[in-house]
């Protein structure tokens, strides 16, 4: 059977560097849009709105909306309807406004903006969201967005916690991609040789960057750039495969069962290390990378505990049934288990 001819919809708008901000108008009118609706959480509302709309040229209509962080996606798809017709749906924020307004778009079929306050995770790059359907988060399908403007003298004002827990979500390409290698021994997926090769590239490109001050604008963009191509090989693939594998599992188990679970990218990246040592692969330069970006430093801080972890391995294969990563096979996964029990107790009590 001959494979099929591919299609992949890419970004028509990629800005990553210091004031963009404040072009964002002439942005927009430069790709033909004439009429926008703009979105904000509370914190972009009250710092950014005011500069973002001053950008804004008489040319170009722009309607703003400030959007609940506990919109149901009923209330996004009223919301969607009962818009006019815009010729863009413009996010800028944190996660949960960027998939708000990711679906939105989706609904109605509109180019969708995305606007990231912070590097945290893959999220603003991504063709799905994470929303509130009948009260639990669930991940539903959206489209890759149209532009996507990271500005770098925003993103650097954002806690430190928001950049490491980018740091993690990246790592977690390494063990993903080899995830996605055994599964396909195993015959239960077939790996797409260029989303391997993007998502390969994007955490190898970023490895090789200067970790000194990770909130040096070299460094952010390397890190916004790599969880950008991270979210491609996405799209490529047409599964989360090429960045997801054992290490979000875990931490899907553990937002399960924790009323309050750390930050994903957090998570991941523990778990990301922890499935390093199991794979035998790569693990020494994790560890590296995470020792001098400050990531095992800050997680030390959070209080994290085996018992947790140990109890997030045995459930898992379970969170995704029909995949066959390394914690899918029970030899592993008790290795993955011997390896936490002998971790030290300054990362995980």
């Amino acid at each position: 059977m001959s494979n099929p001819i591919t299609n992949i919809p890419i970004p028509a708008i990629l800005e990553i560097r210091n004031g963009i901000i404040t072009k964002l108008g002439q942005l927009l009118h430069n790709h033909g849009f004439q009429q926008v609706i703009i979105l904000f959480d509370d914190f972009t509302h009250n710092t950014y709105k005011q500069q973002i709309m001053d950008s804004i040229p008489k040319s170009l209509k722009a309607d703003t909306m400030l959007m609940a962080a506990n919109s149901d996606i009923e209330i996004l798809i009223k919301h969607a309807f009962e818009l006019e017709r815009y010729d863009a749906v413009v996010a800028i924020g944190g996660g949960t406004v960027i998939d708000q307004g990711k679906y939105m778009a989706f609904s109605r079929r509109s180019p969708f903006i995305s606007i990231p306050t912070s590097a945290s995770n893959d999220g603003f790059a991504s063709s799905n969201c994470s929303l509130l359907v009948n009260g639990k988060k669930t991940t539903v399908p959206a489209r890759v967005p149209y532009g996507i403007i990271a500005d770098l003298d925003i993103i650097k004002q954002a806690p430190q916690r928001f950049i490491l827990a980018g740091v993690g979500d990246l790592m977690s390409n390494i063990t993903a991609l080899y995830d996605w290698e055994f599964e396909e021994k195993h015959g239960v997926s077939r790996v797409n040789a260029f989303a391997s090769m993007l998502s390969k590239k994007a955490v190898n490109s970023f490895i090789r960057t200067p970790m000194d001050d990770i909130k040096n604008p070299i460094f952010l963009k390397e890190l916004v750039s790599s969880l950008t191509m991270g979210g491609i090989a996405t799209v490529i693939s047409g599964n989360s495969a090429p960045i997801s594998g054992s290490e979000h599992l875990i931490s899907h188990a553990l937002d399960k069962m924790k009323d309050n679970p750390q930050m994903h990218g957090i998570q991941v990246g523990i778990a990301t290390y922890i499935m390093a040592h199991v794979q035998e692969h790569r693990a020494e330069r994790m560890e590296k990378v995470f020792t001098r970006t400050g990531f095992f430093e800050f997680a030390k801080t959070l209080g994290m505990k085996k018992s947790d972890f140990l109890e997030a391995i045995k459930m898992a294969p379970s969170i995704k049934p029909n995949r066959f990563t390394y914690l899918h096979d029970e030899t592993y996964r008790s290795k993955a288990v011997d390896f936490v029990n002998r971790l030290k107790s300054d990362l995980l009590q």
